[in-house]
């Protein structure tokens, strides 16, 4: 499980005096089990036992020896097929059980028989949790990572912020201290009050963490609890269960917008051309000039379908104009929340050729003297843009003063109201719009999908499906 069976001459597990103690350094081979037993990851790095609280001294060559023949012990154990009989997960049996203040003899209570250990203390939800996000950290965005694991693990422990309170009050469903193989788990999962997606989310992170954890050799189940769960939730969802929105109100199934049940990079519904070109008119002839200030923002999106954090960390350095072609670069995404800049969704980078009525944009608002690592596109203050000040100026701002909560609709909010648009759709349908535009009106597909960062079968499934304005022969 932990080491491949081998013939060797010299132990693996060294025996080094650093700065006068004597350390024990293991093979990374044997790193899933200490990783195991000290709850976190060793990123890579050796394990070090340190012997000094044993007993055991640097200037001592007999110490050194029985540290030696106590590597050689500890590896013939780990290496043995049957490893997990032999080796003594508590160091007892190699005369350590002191070690670290006992940090490992608290095993001990566990053992159902004496002499060697039979097996490791059931691990909890929390505890595999907490080692899956040290594992999980360096394959997700930073972006993604920290808006969205946090809540997720709120939720494990049964956490629920009370937005009025400011503070996070216990829903009694919380599993973290719960064995892997507690039935409660399923029950307490269940009747966590989120979107079914979030739960579909959850579970399925909880079921990435087992897989890990089974591999590893943390847990002898052998059926993935988690996977089960979903399976028995998914089965129970009712379409037309009244649900509770973020403002607490509770709401029956038609109810619920488009824009609460689906997510904007799935919603691929699309304003029209005239609805776009009223759009970007209406924030470049408003009477307030922090709107005025996003418009050369809006019709860029417009322009080119990217995704907001591709804009927002757009510099002057990443669009070319010259001999040599006329294109941008896509190849960073900006969070205005967390205020950091990382790759694209897709980790690479895009070249978008400019066209004529793209370029004509870009004459119009670079300034004289801008430099190559300069924004191309600021608020009125001069500071990079967030997803957050973007979406009031769409849709709305809302404010509370004296207990009253008062609500300033956005730009697109009052053309909608106002009846000069069909229907009110997210920023994140400026990208929506411009691939729709761009495909019907025949652009090659390839160059297309390239471009924009997703794949020609998305393009022909969600963008050239059914034409709404075709109608049926009157035969």
């Amino acid at each position: 499980m932990y080491a491949k069976n081998k013939a060797q001459s010299d132990c693996d597990v060294k025996v080094a005096i650093d700065k006068g103690s004597i350390r024990l350094s293991f093979p990374k081979r044997h790193t899933p089990l200490w990783e195991l037993m000290d709850g976190k990851s060793l990123k890579g790095k050796p394990k070090y036992l340190y012997l000094g609280k044993a007993g055991f001294s640097g200037d001592n060559p007999d110490d050194c020896k029985r540290a030696a023949q106590i590597a050689i012990a500890m590896e013939s154990d780990l290496d043995h097929p049957e490893w997990d009989k032999l080796f003594d997960r508590t160091l007892e049996k190699y005369g350590l059980a002191g070690l670290l203040g006992g940090k490992y003899t608290k095993l001990a209570d566990v053992l159902q028989m004496p002499g060697t250990v039979q097996a490791m203390p059931e691990i909890t939800v929390g505890e595999m949790w907490e080692a899956y996000l040290e594992w999980k950290e360096g394959q997700l965005q930073p972006t993604t990572f920290k808006l969205k694991m946090p809540g997720r693990t709120n939720i494990l422990k049964g956490l629920h912020w009370n937005s009025a309170n400011k503070t996070f009050e216990q829903t009694g469903n919380g599993v973290w201290k719960l064995p892997l193989s507690s039935n409660r788990i399923a029950k307490l999962l269940s009747e966590v009050s989120i979107a079914e997606t979030s739960r579909k989310y959850l579970l399925a992170n909880l079921s990435e963490a087992f897989t890990r954890l089974q591999r590893i050799g943390g847990t002898k189940l052998t059926v993935n609890p988690f996977t089960m769960i979903y399976e028995i939730t998914a089965n129970k969802v009712d379409k037309y269960k009244s649900t509770v929105n973020a403002k607490g109100e509770l709401q029956e199934w038609w109810q619920v917008s488009d824009s609460e049940i689906n997510l904007e990079e799935k919603d691929y519904r699309a304003f029209s051309r005239e609805e776009r070109d009223i759009i970007i008119e209406a924030f470049y002839t408003s009477d307030k000039a922090h709107i005025r200030q996003a418009a050369a923002l809006v019709e860029f999106r417009f322009l080119t379908g990217c995704r907001p954090g591709e804009a927002f960390a757009l510099r002057w350095q990443d669009i070319f104009m010259g001999r040599d072609g006329n294109y941008i670069r896509f190849s960073k995404s900006y969070n205005g929340r967390l205020k950091n800049t990382q790759v694209t969704k897709t980790g690479e980078t895009r070249l978008f050729r400019i066209y004529s009525k793209l370029n004509d944009l870009l004459l119009r608002i670079k300034p004289v003297d801008a430099k190559p690592v300069d924004r191309v596109f600021t608020s009125l203050n001069g500071k990079a843009w967030s997803n957050e000040g973007f979406i009031e100026l769409w849709y709305q701002k809302s404010n509370s003063s004296k207990g009253i909560k008062r609500h300033y609709p956005g730009v697109v909010t009052q053309l909608v109201e106002a009846g000069k648009i069909s229907c009110y759709l997210p920023p994140y349908h400026t990208r929506h719009t411009f691939i729709t535009l761009m495909a019907h009106a025949g652009t090659d597909l390839l160059l297309l999908a390239t471009a924009c960062g997703n794949s020609v079968e998305v393009i022909q499934r969600h963008y050239l499906g059914v034409n709404t304005d075709a109608v049926f022969p009157d035969i």
